[in-house]
């Protein structure tokens, strides 16, 4: 609890104790009572408390009112933060509720409510799910009813984008309305679960958890290389690596015994922090930058703690410390961050004596050509601000020391950089090249390897660097399970203390971002703050059934995926129904489905699957699709973009090249985030430059040409069919009477007008194709494209 003039108010003797303003309360005298009188917001000169909180209900402070006025009656033992908060309590396995009348009338309520609807008998499981069994007992609590099931198109649809962040195509749709198989939902779930898709759309949300991005950050933002990394998440996904297992190897994969490559490769997560490469920076001050950075992720991530409150003080809710915070800063403080060479030793090899050749040349070239020395500093102070930033950050670090006190590999740097960009050089720049072109290519990504000598980590005061607080060794927060004894414990250590069963927090921080992605709200609705200022569970025991349910399942993701989107309360419909707004205008209590709009990779993605452009190939480096003009040069270096040809054009959004200073806009609009910091939940917000980007943006108008294109050729002959099958592609379902009228008019307006628009592709009619590309612009943009309902 955060102590303001000496109030306290963890016990009721504290309370009474008072502060400055004197008692809390005054036994058997509510009226006269401090507390009451700022609860009921009466006081002369103090607001209405909780501060910039909802006011406490009325039956609340009537039952703090009735203790005070009855004598105030406490524990005479009362210890001060002697309850712990539930989420540091280990979770223990609840009981699935008994409904009353039991599963058959789960089983035939959802068998009415579909005949209701009108739909096939036997098309929703049999089985009752825990799931439904918590929400159904909750719903019953408070004279609810569920929701029917939503009908088969919406649910494959719904599925499809979950699972896959792909739509389904027409057929897919076909062959599940046709399978009168008990369990062809079931069937459904599971292709989808093994597509190779999979992993793109899960490892998206987690790629969001570990910042990712292709570009260093801070004002510079120069590309980097850690692409492999990601892969290395898609397909620790797809592969549905347990989950403890997921987190150990990202955060110290490197110490495992024999890592692998791969294993290395996922330390990859811890190196996703930003890079400043500015001239004249401490690089010291910088470095601890990162490793704070990592510290807060690491608390964000897999505890859902706001831990980096810790950096300066005390938490001022939470049992946490300063010295725990450095104690976790201890663990992370002892790693290098070299490039992993990603190739064979040989070629590694053959790269390194490539390299020396090219430095013994430039380290012979003075003695060949006295002058160079003297045209290399005419050529460095000509050099504009811009044209300076855009060098190695080494290069700049040697201007910033004077020509007679640089190192000579300060020298042989800038002389090297001197012979690529400058103009009077051609000779030596022609033996560089031809240096260079006889080593192999050797690709590499950024990773984390332990240091043989570890750092010494101190406390912070007041969290600034250069004010020594006494050494500080590796340690965890007190108030969570406790760390193996051992002399000096490592960042494997921290790995593992995170992913052990004991721990309180992974779980369910992991099964309610899981339950997040499904309903567009977790039972934790503040989903990185499970700390005392944290919203409590609105389903306490579903979320503790979850989180032992993905132990005992051995922290199996799929697993968990499987058995949230089977059960009854994820296949809802997500109608609204006006007679909840009054009990449940949230849906917290989840007595339909939520209509959620698409991710802003998965907006394009649709319209790319809608298209028939859609490149499916996994893996491999960023691409660039095009983006508006002049995007690149509002950052403060001007930065190439150059467009992506061919299929790599057509790539899911997942791999669009992301420069954090500047992103790409049709990402940004859709809330994509700027990866300079942890994300844990995604905003979803509704402007009008959706609408224009959707319309204008020079990708989508492309790919409304593909669908037109893709129509006039393959496409059924008459203009009503090509309108039916451009609205399935695009929202799964066929256009009801009224939307096809409204389409058909739009079409034959356009064909009135005659016009054509660039890039007619061979063999169809400019008008026509024209045409088409407006109605098609029009579907792309529509709200029901791009939600998932």
């Amino acid at each position: 609890t955060q102590q303001k003039c000496g109030l306290r108010l963890d016990t009721a003797a504290l309370a009474l104790k008072g502060g400055e303003n004197g008692p809390g309360y005054l036994p058997g005298n509510s009226d006269g009572s401090l507390l009451v009188q700022v609860v009921k917001g009466t006081h002369p000169d103090i607001a209405q408390m909780p501060y910039k909180r909802s006011p406490l209900d009325d039956a609340a402070i009537a039952t703090f009112v009735a203790w005070i006025d009855e004598g105030a009656k406490a524990p005479a033992n009362e210890q001060p933060g002697a309850g712990k908060h539930w989420s540091f309590i280990p979770p223990v396995r609840p009981s699935v509720p008994n409904l009353t009348g039991g599963p058959a009338q789960i089983r035939s309520r959802a068998e009415r409510d579909r005949l209701a609807e009108g739909q096939p008998e036997g098309r929703a499981s049999e089985r009752v799910n825990p799931i439904d069994a918590f929400i159904l007992a909750r719903l019953e609590e408070e004279k609810i009813q569920p929701a029917p099931e939503a009908d088969p198109v919406t649910l494959i649809r719904r599925l499809s984008l979950d699972l896959t962040g792909l739509p389904p195509a027409p057929a897919d749709v076909d062959a599940f309305l046709k399978d009168a198989r008990p369990d062809a939902y079931e069937r459904l779930v599971d292709r989808l679960l093994a597509s190779p898709h999979y992993g793109e759309r899960w490892g998206r949300h987690w790629l969001d958890v570990a910042r990712y991005a292709d570009s260093n950050g801070y004002s510079i933002d120069a590309p980097r290389t850690i692409w492999r990394y990601r892969d290395w998440v898609i397909e620790a996904l797809n592969r549905d690596l347990p989950f403890d297992q997921f987190t150990i190897e990202q955060i110290a994969g490197d110490m495992l015994p024999n890592a692998t490559m791969e294993q290395k490769i996922a330390t990859g997560f811890h190196r996703n922090t930003q890079i400043n490469q500015e001239g004249g920076i401490d690089k010291e001050q910088f470095r601890i930058d990162s490793i704070i950075d990592r510290v807060n992720t690491t608390g964000t991530a897999f505890l859902g703690l706001t831990i980096g409150c810790c950096q300066c003080h005390d938490h001022k809710f939470d049992p946490l410390t300063q010295k725990d915070y450095y104690g976790l800063f201890a663990f992370l403080n002892n790693a290098e961050e070299p490039d992993l060479p990603l190739a064979p030793a040989d070629e590694v090899a053959g790269a390194k004596k490539a390299a020396a050749k090219v430095e013994a040349y430039v380290a012979a070239l003075p003695a060949k050509d006295p002058a160079v020395w003297d045209r290399m500093l005419t050529w460095e102070r000509s050099l504009t601000p811009t044209q300076r930033q855009a060098l190695p950050q080494a290069v700049r670090e040697a201007f910033d020391v004077g020509f007679e006190k640089r190192t000579g590999a300060q020298k042989e740097l800038e002389l090297t950089a001197f012979i690529e960009h400058a103009e009077e050089n051609k000779k030596h720049k022609s033996v560089l090249r031809k240096l260079r072109a006889s080593a192999p290519v050797v690709p590499t990504t950024m990773v984390l390897r332990e240091m043989d000598k570890p750092r010494r980590s101190y406390l912070f005061i007041k969290g600034d660097f250069t004010r020594d607080g006494g050494t500080v060794g590796p340690a965890v927060p007190a108030v969570l399970h406790p760390l193996e004894k051992m002399e000096t414990p490592n960042r494997l250590n921290l790995a593992k203390w995170i992913a052990d069963s004991r721990n309180p927090l992974l779980a369910r921080v992991t099964v309610n971002r899981l339950w997040q992605q499904y309903f567009g709200r977790g039972l934790v609705e503040t989903e990185n703050d499970f700390g005392t200022q944290g919203m409590p569970p609105s389903h306490p025991e579903l979320l503790d059934w979850l989180a032992t349910e993905f132990v005992a399942q051995k922290w199996s993701l799929k697993s968990m995926h499987r058995l949230i989107v089977n059960s009854a309360t994820y296949r809802q419909s997500s109608r609204a129904r006006p007679e909840l707004n009054a009990v449940d205008p949230a849906n917290k209590l989840l007595a339909r489905q939520n209509r959620l709009r698409l991710d802003a990779e998965v907006v394009r993605d649709v319209a790319l699957s809608a298209s028939g452009l859609l490149n499916p190939q996994r893996g491999g480096p960023s691409v660039f699709p095009p983006i508006p003009d002049g995007v690149m040069s509002l950052g403060q270096v001007k930065r190439v973009w150059k467009v992506s040809e061919g299929r790599d054009r057509y790539r899911r959004g997942l791999y669009t090249f992301l420069f954090r200073a500047t992103p790409p806009p049709a990402l940004a609009v859709f809330d994509a985030p700027d990866a300079f910091s942890t994300c844990t939940r995604r905003l979803r917000s509704n402007t009008p430059l959706q609408a224009l980007t959707l319309l204008n943006d020079q990708q989508f108008f492309e790919l409304a040409q593909g669908l037109a294109a893709r129509l006039l050729r393959k496409g059924p002959k008459s203009a009503s069919g090509r309108l039916d099958l451009a609205f399935r592609l695009c929202a799964a379902r066929a256009p009801k009477p009224d939307e096809k009228q409204t389409l058909q008019r739009l079409l034959t307006a356009e064909l009135a007008r005659n016009e054509t628009i660039s890039g007619t592709p061979d063999g169809l009619n400019a008008e026509t194709f024209a045409a088409w590309t407006t109605v098609l612009r029009v579907l792309l943009n529509l709200d029901e494209t791009i939600t998932r309902e």
